[in-house]
């Protein structure tokens, strides 16, 4: 079992916000090998916690989980009817020309090359992202920009099409970074075996007291 160990943030009689390292699924997945996950270890402390939403493996930062049916269906609607507010943090390869700016790109699976998810404006799910630059760092094939990222919808690997279609792919994205990128430039090389995207905070109003709860969790890259 890999040393990843996720932290909880925040623990109530109806909620958990459990913080996710890289490198943890969120739910099993297929074969064996692949069971040890978020939700599970999760449980083996608090028996009756659900998972709400779900991370890439590969993605690190805020997972909600509800205690209880009843809970997990109040703050699936609330994820639904897109009342929860959520930020990431992602360095990119290159530097994105606008401070800020919309990604509306409808998505779909790539049935030929599953996971992947490709952008098709005829066939994809409306997809869109807000986003604002933080920082620009270095030039040429070196260049970096670190963003805030705001996914208004929550399609399967929304973020990292979403920059990748903009020409700004993810650092240390194993799936959809060009090779070519990832020879040349020295942030993938020194990306220290993870992505850089981060699920950095996630806001809601709680089901039952009605109060607006915020949760942040630090960067780690």
């Amino acid at each position: 079992m890999p040393a990843l160990t996720p932290s909880v943030l925040y623990l109530d009689d109806d909620l958990l916000v459990v913080d996710k390292p890289a490198g943890l699924l969120s739910v099993p997945a297929r074969g064996e090998d692949r069971q040890d996950c978020l939700e599970a270890r999760v449980q083996a402390v608090q028996a009756d916690a659900l998972i709400v939403h779900r991370l890439d493996a590969a993605t690190s930062g805020l997972v909600l989980f509800a205690r209880g049916l009843e809970m997990l269906r109040r703050m699936s609607l609330a994820f639904e009817q897109r009342v929860v507010g959520k930020q990431y943090v992602a360095v990119v390869h290159g530097h994105i020309a606008h401070d800020t700016g919309e990604i509306d790109l409808a998505l779909r699976e790539d049935a030929d090359n599953r996971p992947r998810q490709i952008v098709d404006p005829m066939r994809g799910r409306r997809a869109l992202t807000r986003y604002q630059v933080l920082e620009r760092l270095g030039t040429g094939t070196d260049a970096t920009t670190r963003v805030a990222l705001k996914p208004v919808t929550g399609r399967a690997h929304q973020l990292r099409v979403h920059l990748l279609a903009i020409g700004h792919p993810i650092v240390g994205d194993p799936l959809y970074t060009p090779p070519a990128l990832a020879a040349t430039s020295a942030a993938a090389r020194s990306a220290l075996a993870r992505m850089h995207l981060h699920a950095a905070r996630i806001a809601f109003i709680h089901p039952r007291t009605r109060v607006a709860l915020q949760f942040d969790s630090p960067v780690p890259f």
